[in-house]
């Protein structure tokens, strides 16, 4: 009874004290009920709504989506007012029957799964059966289909309550019209017409980026902005067709510094193009990454390609590519974001890997091996498209024409690229032009002790020799370090250099760090170090100061792991020092040394800073510049 008493009066505690700070709303009640309801419908979707329907663009995304999903061959796009006042998708997929118009717009229905283990094993884009509702409780949505079973077309809006016969020769149209008219609040986050449609165009460009197989156009305030045909099944390669929506999306500039990739590693696979860092851009804008054909921006697969191009990458600029990773769908969890945007690899560490060592291989390959890449990148690129709801769907006896002419599509671009298990790497071109000279030719002169100048079968190659002299020593301390301790070379007479305490404490404390990366430095008095011995690939550089920057480095990480931990950084710096300096002359054979040791060394476009090493100016650019022929 006491205790009754005494819960009572700390619960009349608790609405005294609120009513003295104002949040008293009435009387106290000892026991509420009825306070917890269930939520409306309609309130249930505007709230998935904000979930899913952030922009135009997201709309955008889920209808092109659900037309892929149709098997579509042809998708057309009508914006107005960067999507706002209207989106209009058509398609000419395989259609929905009347009595199914009524679930596409209903929360949590969708014909693309039907149990757990279909969720756990996506093969289409979408799944979740809750984008349509979503978005019809923000917006005036119109759907109008013609399935290929039925005589004519039904129509079914989002206010009504049945459907009505409509005219519509096949496929599916959707209109999106007054995106969010009945949540004010809501619209007034929407930036611009021109920043909205910006990003339906972006989407856009992400769609068709992953389906060249698949013709889209793309209006808006009725002009034409995007025109881009579809591959003609048994009239174009795969490879092709996905070179020329490549060209269609990123630009022609993009080609020149492109190299085809295509590596696989048991179940997984990764193909597509990466540009060298010459291509580097300011922005983010021109790299895009699919997962099993799904467009994604995954923290894990962004830092792999980070890091694959972190030596060669010159400051804070970011780099280019269109990559597609493939893996059972079983691998990756696809259901993470409301969105579909990102993604969870069961074996994350492992992926990381493969991508990171795929992309590291390929920006690696020496000139030799990459001459004549940029014409080939085209060729060498591979479309297989992955098989998605239709195609499955076709497998267990629900075949569709839209979902055969995509079947058909699909078997000749896997007949294209073969077995994907089996990929192997593009042949090596030989280290030489068509003209039979070296890829970078023969040194003709140098210029003011800091280029060479040289002839090759294109014109004239011109070449910064420290910063490609710092590439090639760089890569053979890498090589050297590798496999043990970097031979050391002992000088006749040792080096003395007066040192900082700093510096003395440095190379007593880092005598093992030292020793490692070939050098043999000890005391020879209280401000005084001894260089008794240095790497061999380094004997020619400027000693004092290759020592003062190591130890500089070695005492800015005293880690006791610090060669390990910061291996190329120290290498970097070793060979910067190493290096011929400029204004030094050298002879015609030196150069020519020079030419043919880049040729060979893996990443010898760019110096350890990210830089380029040499340019070619071709003899039409030459010409142009002299007004020749005109």
């Amino acid at each position: 009874m006491q205790d009754d008493v005494d819960e009572l009066g700390e619960k009349f505690h608790v609405a005294a004290v609120d009513k003295e700070r104002g949040d008293f709303t009435g009387s106290y009640n000892p026991n509420p009920m009825g306070i917890i309801k269930p939520l409306p419908d309609l309130l249930i979707s505007q709230i998935a709504a904000g979930e899913v329907v952030e922009r135009p663009a997201s709309v955008l995304k889920e209808l092109l989506e659900n037309s892929l999903d149709a098997g579509a061959t042809k998708i057309d796009v009508q914006l107005e007012e960067g999507g706002v006042r209207l989106i209009r998708v058509a398609d000419d997929g395989a259609g929905i029957g009347p009595d199914d118009l009524p679930l596409a717009l209903a929360r949590h229905a969708t014909s693309k799964i039907a149990s757990l283990d279909d969720l756990e094993r996506v093969a289409s884009y979408g799944f979740r059966g809750e984008a349509l509702a979503s978005i019809a409780s923000v917006a005036r949505v119109t759907l109008t289909s013609k399935h290929a079973a039925q005589a004519h077309a039904w129509r079914l809006r989002s206010d009504a309550s049945a459907a009505e016969p409509a005219a519509l020769a096949g496929g599916t149209v959707i209109e999106v019209a007054d995106l969010y008219f009945n949540t004010p609040a809501r619209r007034k986050f929407l930036k611009t017409e021109a920043t909205e449609f910006a990003h339906c165009d972006e989407v856009l460009r992400r769609t068709a980026l992953a389906r060249p197989d698949v013709a889209f156009t793309l209006a808006h305030n009725g002009s034409a902005k995007r025109r881009l045909a579809g591959a003609v099944p048994r009239g174009d390669t795969a490879a092709h067709s996905f070179a020329r929506r490549a060209r269609e999306i990123i630009g022609e500039e993009f080609f020149p510094h492109a190299r085809p990739l295509d590596a696989t590693a048991g179940p997984l696979r990764l193909w597509g193009l990466a540009a060298l860092p010459a291509y580097s851009r300011a922005g983010r804008d021109e790299q895009y990454f699919f997962v099993n054909g799904r467009y994604v921006r995954d923290k894990l697969l962004t830092h792999a390609a980070r890091q694959a191009w972190a030596d060669i990458l010159h400051g804070a600029r970011h780099p280019a590519y269109v990559l597609f990773l493939e893996l059972d769908p079983a691998g990756v969890d696809v259901n993470v974001h409301p969105a579909k945007i990102e993604v969870r690899f069961r074996d994350a560490r492992g992926i990381h890997q493969f991508v990171f060592h795929a992309l590291q291989r390929t920006l690696a390959t020496p000139l030799s091996g990459a001459a004549g890449a940029a014409e080939a990148a085209p060729a060498a690129a591979t479309y297989v498209p992955s098989p998605f709801s239709y195609a499955r769907q076709a497998g267990l006896g629900v075949e569709e024409p839209a979902a055969r002419a995509y079947l058909e599509f699909a078997r000749a671009a896997f007949a294209d690229a073969g077995d994907a298990a089996a990929v192997s790497p593009a042949p090596t071109p030989a280290a030489t032009n068509d003209g039979g000279a070296p890829l970078l030719g023969y040194a003709v002169a140098q210029l003011h002790g800091v280029y060479i100048l040289a002839q090759n079968a294109h014109g004239l190659v011109l070449v910064d020799m420290h910063a490609a002299h710092e590439r090639i020593l760089y890569e053979k301390l890498k090589t050297s370090l590798d496999a043990g301790p970097p031979a050391t070379q002992s000088l006749l007479v040792p080096l003395l250099l007066s040192a900082s305490e700093a510096e003395m404490a440095t190379a007593s404390e880092q005598a093992e760090a030292l020793a490692q990366l070939g050098f043999a430095v000890a005391a020879a008095g209280p401000r005084e170090l001894a260089v008794r011995g240095l790497p061999a690939l380094l004997a020619g550089g400027n000693a004092v100061e290759l020592v003062r920057s190591l130890l500089r480095d070695l005492a800015e990480h005293p880690a006791s792991r610090v060669v390990e931990t910061r291996r190329n950084q120290l290498l970097a710096t070793m060979a910067c020092h190493g290096a011929v300096r400029a204004h030094r002359q050298l002879a015609l054979a030196e150069m020519n040394a020079l030419l043919r040791q880049m040729e060979a060394t893996e990443r010898a476009d760019q110096c350890n800073h990210g830089r380029p090493t040499w340019v070619q100016l071709s003899m039409t650019e030459l010409d142009r510049l002299f007004m020749r022929g005109r």
